[in-house]
C-alpha cells in the first residue's frame, strides 16, 4: 500500500514540477513579447510609420493555429479516457497543422516582400536612386513622371507595356563600373536619358554628357540605383501601391497626405527639416512586424520539434491514460502559443 502511495506521490511531484517549468516558460515568454509590444507603441510616437494591411496568409494561420489547438485538447480529451487509437490520430492531425501554420506564416512572409516590404535596411520613402533627383527619362518624345508609385506620360498611368517596355531598357544599367561600356538598346530611339536636366548621348558604347564627359563614378552609381527602383517597380515609395488607400504614412500619431511628391500634414507641406527626416527614417514599423512575428514563429518550430518526440511516443503506446503528463504539459504550451498569436494579431491589426 505504502509503494502505491509513493508512486501515486512521485508522479505528482512529477507532473507538478513539470507544469511548474512550463508556467515558468509561459511567464518569460509572455514578458518577452510585453517588452517588444511596448517598444513598438513608445516608437510609433515621435516618428514616421508606415501601416498597410496584413497579408492574408496571416489570417489563414490564425484558422489553422486554433484548429490545431481544438484537436490538441481532444487528443488529451481521449487519452484520459483510453481512447488510444484517437488521441494518436488527433496527435498527428496537430503536427500536421503546427507544420502548416510554419508554412503558411513563410507564404505571409512573402507576400509582403512581394509589396516591398523588407525585414530590414529599408526606408519608407526611396532616396537612392529617386527618379528626378538627377535623372529624368524621355520615352517616345515624352518625359516620363512619378507620382507616387504611379508612372506617367503626358499626364496618364503607363499601360503595362509601357511600363515593361521601361523595364527592360533601365534594367541595362543596373550593376554599372566606372569605365564599364553600354549598350542601351533603342537608345535616342524610344529612350533618352536626362542628367540634370541636359541629355545624355551615346559616345563609343558609353553614356556621356553633352560635352563628351564621361559620368563620374557616382552618377554611374545613382543611375544604377534609378534603375533598380524601375526594375522592382518602386517610385517614390519603397511598398508598393497607392498611398492613402493600399498604405499610410503617420507621423505623431496623424496621417499624412502626399501632393506633389511632398508629405503634407492637414493639407499644409511639412517644413523641409520634417521632408528631410522622413527621407531619412527607417520602416521601424516593419521591422517590428518581421521581429515579433518571426520571434513567435521561432518558438512554435522549437514546439514542433519536442511534438514530433511526443508524437513518436504516443504512437508507439508510451503515452497513455496512466502516463499522460507530457502530453498534458505541451498541451498547455501549445495553448498558450496560440493564444500569443491571437494577441499579436490583434495587436498588430489594431496598432500596426
Amino acid at each position: 500500500m505504502e509503494k502505491y502511495e509513493f508512486q501515486d506521490n512521485n508522479k505528482e511531484q512529477v507532473e507538478k514540477a513539470k507544469k511548474n517549468l512550463v508556467y515558468v516558460a509561459i511567464l518569460s515568454i509572455f514578458m518577452l513579447f510585453a517588452g517588444f509590444s511596448s517598444a513598438y507603441i513608445v516608437s510609433m510616437g515621435d516618428s514616421f510609420w508606415l501601416k498597410y494591411p496584413l497579408p492574408m496568409a496571416f489570417y489563414i494561420s490564425t484558422v489553422i493555429i486554433v484548429l490545431s489547438s481544438i484537436t490538441f485538447q481532444l487528443a488529451i480529451y481521449f487519452v484520459k479516457r483510453g481512447n488510444q487509437s484517437a488521441m494518436k490520430g488527433l496527435m498527428v492531425i496537430t503536427l500536421l497543422l503546427g507544420f502548416a501554420f510554419v508554412y503558411s506564416q513563410f507564404k505571409g512572409y512573402g507576400q509582403l516582400v512581394d509589396d516591398g516590404i523588407y525585414a530590414a535596411n529599408n526606408h519608407i520613402i526611396v532616396t537612392d536612386g529617386k527618379y528626378g533627383d538627377y535623372f529624368e527619362v524621355k520615352m517616345d518624345g515624352k518625359f516620363i513622371e512619378i507620382n507616387g508609385n504611379d508612372y506617367l506620360i503626358a499626364g496618364k498611368i503607363m499601360s503595362p507595356q509601357q511600363r515593361e517596355d521601361y523595364r527592360n531598357f533601365m534594367m541595362q544599367f543596373i550593376k554599372t563600373k566606372e569605365g564599364s561600356a553600354f549598350h542601351p538598346e533603342q537608345y535616342g530611339k524610344r529612350f533618352e536619358i536626362y542628367f540634370e536636366d541636359r541629355p545624355l548621348r551615346v559616345l563609343d558604347g558609353k553614356l556621356v554628357n553633352a560635352d563628351s564627359t564621361e559620368l563620374k563614378y557616382l552618377d554611374n552609381q545613382r543611375l544604377s540605383y534609378l534603375a533598380v527602383n524601375v526594375r522592382d517597380g518602386r517610385g517614390d515609395f519603397f511598398v508598393r501601391g497607392k498611398m492613402g488607400k493600399d498604405f499610410h504614412i503617420y507621423f505623431k500619431g496623424k496621417e499624412l497626405e502626399y501632393v506633389d511628391r511632398e508629405l503634407r500634414l492637414d493639407g499644409v507641406k511639412l517644413k523641409n527639416y520634417l521632408q528631410i527626416k522622413a527621407m531619412e527614417s527607417a520602416d521601424t514599423a516593419s521591422s517590428y512586424l518581421y521581429i515579433i512575428t518571426f520571434l513567435h514563429l521561432l518558438h512554435i518550430i522549437v514546439t514542433l520539434l519536442y511534438l514530433i518526440k511526443v508524437v513518436i511516443r504516443s504512437l508507439s503506446g508510451k503515452i497513455n491514460a496512466d502516463n499522460s503528463i507530457s502530453l498534458r504539459a505541451s498541451g498547455i504550451f501549445w495553448h498558450f502559443l496560440g493564444i500569443l498569436w491571437l494577441y499579436l494579431l490583434l495587436f498588430l491589426l489594431f496598432i500596426h
